[in-house]
């Protein structure tokens, strides 16, 4: 960025509709905080990823965290995260930034409880598909591997809007109340994605 464009950056001043848009975004961060980003910690061993929420106090990440999938049981968190983390495979484990976008995913679906968890989790997944076979369709090389594109992201983008017509199905039938409460998590808690032994106090 030259001197110019850095000039033209600190005197923009937002027009009257940009300025309604942040300030509606800000509101809306302020009334419900996105969930924590996960980030990696410590050692890891072929097949093994620890993980952490990325926060400056652990206890209110995991509560954030726990909100977001509409739960209160650390059983169930850790399972989301290991299935999640099992889509977004990356060299030597997981790829940490398919597993954040794919919890902003269920956090943006807003669940309400453990079974909208589950759906948000199925769709965040189903989309990866799509988006995987979209890209394998542009790049086909041949006629086999353009058809068989074509197929699965016909068949991932009608799997999406069923599961999105059954959210919507779910959300007006059903009547689910979600009480989240104070959960607390010892100093130093970690989620663990991988086939590893929890040493004592985990």
């Amino acid at each position: 960025m030259n001197k110019n464009q850095k000039t033209a950056f600190i005197t923009y001043q937002p027009t009257e509709p940009e300025q309604k848009a942040i300030e509606a975004f800000r509101e809306s961060r302020r009334k419900r905080p996105s969930a924590p980003r996960m980030k990696k910690i410590g050692r890891e061993e072929p097949g093994n990823v620890n993980i952490d929420v990325d926060h400056a106090n652990t206890n209110v990440g995991y509560e954030l965290l726990y909100a977001s999938l509409a739960t209160t049981s650390g059983d169930f968190a850790n399972g989301i995260l290991a299935q999640l983390g099992n889509i977004c495979p990356d060299e030597g484990g997981i790829s940490l930034d398919g597993l954040n976008f794919c919890l902003a995913v269920v956090d943006g679906i807003k669940p309400q409880d453990q079974l909208e968890t589950l759906l948000a989790a199925q769709m965040a997944a189903v989309h990866c598909a799509t988006m995987k076979m979209a890209s394998r369709l542009v790049r086909a090389e041949n006629m086999f591997q353009r058809n068989h594109a074509e197929l699965s992201l016909n068949r991932f983008t009608r799997t999406f809007a069923a599961q999105l017509e059954a959210l919507k199905k779910y959300r007006s039938t059903g009547q689910q109340t979600v009480k989240v409460e104070h959960v607390h998590v010892n100093e130093g808690g970690q989620a663990i994605i991988g086939n590893v032994d929890r040493g004592e106090g985990e």
